[in-house]
């Protein structure tokens, strides 16, 4: 089956299953512009194919996918001709997965970040095993919670999406399950058999039922009840407030003020914006008011000071400009969301 993507990543059938393997495991199955136009045009196959009751994504080696082909990103950027046409063919499979007709199911067998949640988590089937790992950590590469962040983290309980978007903490999979990201646990072992049944299944949530494991939420209740507590304040200088305040007898806070000192400080601006208005937005609307923040990110300067530091001199401590959160006004965030005019992206 060739959907084009060439090796970067594989369409078979399998039963009554299509079946997408991601295919680069030497780069964590970073998203690529092929991948994401190949994958588009395999659902727009298979959605009108009878004959295929379910779609299957899964990955090769030890990432599920760890994000988007970032550094690709910023060479392209740093050339000046910021590759805007990935992101927003990008965003339109997100919001394409999110309205697809057919039980979508992807096996999340190892890290999942960035790009690779757009191509997971907006499907009806939210499989993670032992080894997987969650994170949205683009704050702290001066870049903002993308590909549908806005749609999927302020459905989480307990401000607990807000804390993943604004820390770029990672989690795993008792969590995802018991925050509402995962719909289902299953041991990693089991993933091949799983895949076989639902090749020859005709109700997808019964082979589920049979393979489920239930996993224990790994953050600790009194941790939860922190998280509740902090970012569930008003505002973004309520939120650092509050952690200031209980830093001094309490290692979650000291800890988490000290990841979020570390990001940009444009970057937990915006993300917090961002997923605050996402709760009232449909997907397609998120993706539309994503693809405007986008656009001025890769106009500005934190997001090739982040990938400088994490990538090209690797751990390197990036210089944010403006370096402080006060240094940031209300207009200025307000200019990442403004209307795009004639560039506003087309779903």
């Amino acid at each position: 089956m060739d959907f084009g993507g060439g090796d970067e990543i594989r369409f078979e059938r399998l039963g009554r299953a299509g079946v997408v393997t991601l295919t680069r495991p030497k780069a964590l199955n970073a998203i690529t512009h092929n991948m994401v136009k190949a994958l588009g045009k395999a659902l727009d196959a298979w959605e009108q194919d009878a004959s295929i009751n379910v779609v299957v994504v899964k990955a090769e080696g030890r990432a599920f996918s760890a994000g988007g082909d970032i550094l690709q990103v910023y060479e392209a950027g740093r050339a000046g001709k910021p590759p805007v046409d990935f992101f927003a063919d990008e965003y339109r499979l997100n919001a394409r997965i999110a309205r697809f007709r057919k039980p979508y199911v992807a096996l999340i067998d190892g890290i999942v970040m960035g790009g690779g949640v757009g191509i997971s988590f907006h499907g009806s089937h939210r499989i993670m095993t032992e080894n997987a790992q969650f994170a949205m950590p683009e704050v702290g590469i001066g870049f903002f919670p993308d590909v549908g962040a806005s749609h999927l983290l302020p459905d989480l309980g307990g401000s607990f999406g807000m804390y993943l978007g604004l820390t770029g903490a990672r989690i795993r999979y008792g969590d995802a399950l018991w925050s509402g990201l995962a719909t289902h646990t299953i041991k990693a072992a089991d993933q091949a058999g799983l895949l076989d049944e639902l090749a020859s299944s005709n109700d997808p949530n019964a082979e589920l039922r049979d393979f489920f494991v239930p996993a224990k939420r790994e953050t600790e209740r009194q941790d939860l009840d922190s998280i509740a507590r902090h970012f569930s304040q008003g505002t973004l200088a309520a939120v650092i407030a509050s952690l200031e305040g209980a830093a001094g007898g309490d290692a979650f806070a000291e800890k988490t003020l000290a990841m979020m000192r570390s990001r940009s400080p444009t970057s937990l601006h915006v993300a917090w914006r961002e997923i605050g208005a996402g709760l009232t937005l449909s997907m397609d609307d998120c993706m539309r008011m994503e693809f405007r923040i986008l656009n001025r990110m890769l106009a500005g300067h934190d997001f090739y000071e982040g990938i400088r530091a994490a990538i090209i001199d690797k751990g390197s401590k990036p210089q944010w400009r403006p370096a402080s959160l006060d240094a940031i006004s209300e207009a200025d965030i307000d200019s990442y969301f403004a209307p795009l005019g004639d560039r506003e992206l087309g779903l």
